[in-house]
Parts: structure tokens; C-alpha cells; sequence
């Protein structure tokens, strides 16, 4: 898990690296014209997400909130990074699992302003003793130009038998409202 986290870590870092100096470099050399009419931008938003678990999971519903960054390469992909914070409740039980979800994907926009979507990654646990391995998501949505993000998605949880709170795998259907700014 640490492995993954710090190879996750660095490479998130590495990209926003890349995409900042990408922008000081178009701005600098006057094309800002030209990254308007490529549609290249670099946003961030905020976003509020709850779901509802498949039928045999231990899990009955989750909620939570994100940051995300993207980085718009065209008009028709964009990559994403996102972290937040996410609450599962477990069935019939008082119990939360709690985590920081830290994401790395891909947007692809099929027509108009809607997308869909695939990302990957790994949780941070905020309880001792439990463990979150692997989170993998897939969907589709919809940005309008004034910044207002609707998706709907299917997020997939795999942890390890030795946290203490254990559920191997699990997934949720999960809708998000986001705001996104440009910068």
C-alpha cells in the first residue's frame, strides 16, 4: 500500500509539474489565442457525490466530497486528477469507513460537452488498522460551459484481508455535482 501510495503521489506531482509549466509556457510566448481555439485549459472543481451499493455488498450507502484538477489536452480528452474525502456505511451497523480517495484518469468527450470517464487509484484510511489497496471508477457525464458538472459512475473498492475493516470488494453507483474553474 505504501508503494502504491508514493508511486501514486509522485506521479500525480509529476503531472501538475508538467501541466503548469505546459501554461507559464503558452502564455509567455503570446498563444493564448491558439489554446482557446485548441480548447486546452486547466480547471479545478469542487464536487458532492453520494451512491448507492450493489445488492451483495456489506455496504448501503456512501457519500463525499472531492477536488479535482483537469487539464483539457483538446477539445475531446482531458486528464483528471482528484482527492477528497469519502464515507461508506455499512448495513445495518453504526460502522463508517472512511478514506481519502486519491485518483488519477481520463476524460473523453464523445459528444458536445459529455464525457465519459475512467479513473484509478487508492484511499488513504483515516481509522487504524484499515486498509484501502485499489479504487477504480468508470462513467459518464455532462459539463456545461458555464462550469456546472453532472456524472453519474460506477466506483469499485478492493482492500486487503488484513485491515480491520474487511470487505475485499465492493462498489457503488454514485452521482456527482461539481463546479469546475478555469484558471
Amino acid at each position: 500500500m505504501k508503494t502504491l501510495t508514493k508511486l501514486f503521489t509522485t506521479a500525480s506531482m509529476a503531472m501538475v509539474i508538467f501541466t503548469t509549466s505546459n501554461l507559464n509556457a503558452q502564455t509567455m510566448s503570446g498563444t493564448e489565442s491558439s489554446t482557446t481555439t485548441n480548447g486546452m485549459a486547466f480547471k479545478v472543481g469542487v464536487g458532492i457525490n453520494g451512491g448507492v451499493f450493489t445488492k451483495g455488498s456489506e455496504m448501503d450507502y456512501g457519500y463525499g466530497a472531492d477536488l479535482k484538477l483537469q487539464y483539457d489536452l483538446s477539445k475531446d480528452v482531458a486528464l483528471t486528477a482528484s482527492g477528497g474525502y469519502t464515507r461508506l456505511r455499512w448495513k445495518n451497523s453504526p460502522l463508517n469507513f472512511q478514506f481519502i480517495p486519491l485518483m488519477g484518469g481520463v476524460k473523453a468527450f464523445v459528444i458536445d460537452r459529455m464525457y465519459l470517464s475512467a479513473q484509478a487509484g487508492t484511499g488513504l484510511a483515516i481509522e487504524d488498522g484499515a486498509n484501502m489497496n485499489f479504487i477504480y471508477s468508470g462513467g459518464l457525464g455532462y459539463e456545461w460551459n458555464n462550469g456546472l458538472e453532472l456524472g453519474v459512475k460506477y466506483e469499485g473498492y478492493v482492500n486487503n484481508s488484513a485491515s480491520d475493516l474487511y470487505f475485499m470488494k465492493t462498489g457503488q453507483f454514485n452521482l456527482r455535482l461539481g463546479y469546475n474553474f478555469k484558471l
